[in-house]
């Protein structure tokens, strides 16, 4: 089985915006995703979002840990972050996704970034392209499947699921936000 990420082949990307009422003083992405709870997670994609936890890996590298569906795919993401800032986050994960015919593994890059408009208002942007490994491209091949076939279903899997969470995901992080600002005000 080989981890080797084919950067040159992109299986499926998804730019999905959402404007929120947010104190962008107090917007923190990267302490909001080391504190997001499961149930919270899960409430940001339902029924596609199972758990989410936070780790470190064995170089102390930050990880958030989500498992979801995506489309017929159960996706174990470990995401270490590259970036960690208040107002953006970079995460690349080497993920495991368990198909209906067996297991297999793609890169995803997830970035999240919250832009402030005017005043509390807010604009969340959640990006995720996912690109396939070596492995994934010998899986798809040994189940008759050709790369513009599972790149065609993954990018309406991938696009259907970000539709779905990115305005959930900018409402939680601006309650994350506005329980801040409460707080530092009190």
């Amino acid at each position: 089985m080989s981890a080797k990420v084919r950067e040159d082949l992109v299986l499926s990307h998804a730019v999905v915006t959402a404007e929120v009422e947010a104190p962008f003083d107090h917007v923190d992405i990267a302490q909001w995703l080391k504190t997001l709870p499961t149930h919270e997670y899960q409430r940001c994609a339902p029924p596609d979002h199972k758990a989410a936890g936070y780790t470190v890996d064995d170089d102390g590298t930050p990880m958030s840990i989500n498992v979801e569906m995506i489309g017929t795919g159960l996706v174990v993401q470990q995401y270490r972050f590259e970036v960690a800032e208040p107002e953006y986050c970079k995460m690349v994960s080497l993920s495991d996704v368990l198909t209906p015919v067996g297991w297999t593994s793609t890169q995803v890059i997830w970035e999240l970034r919250m832009e402030q408009l005017d005043g509390d208002r807010c604009r969340y942007t959640n990006t995720v392209t996912s690109h396939p490994t070596e492995d994934f491209l010998e899986f798809i091949a040994k189940n008759g499947q050709t790369f513009p076939e599972a790149a065609e279903a993954r990018q309406e899997a991938s696009g259907r699921h970000c539709r779905l969470e990115t305005p959930l995901y900018a409402q939680s992080i601006a309650r994350w936000a506005a329980a801040h600002a409460a707080a530092a005000a009190a």
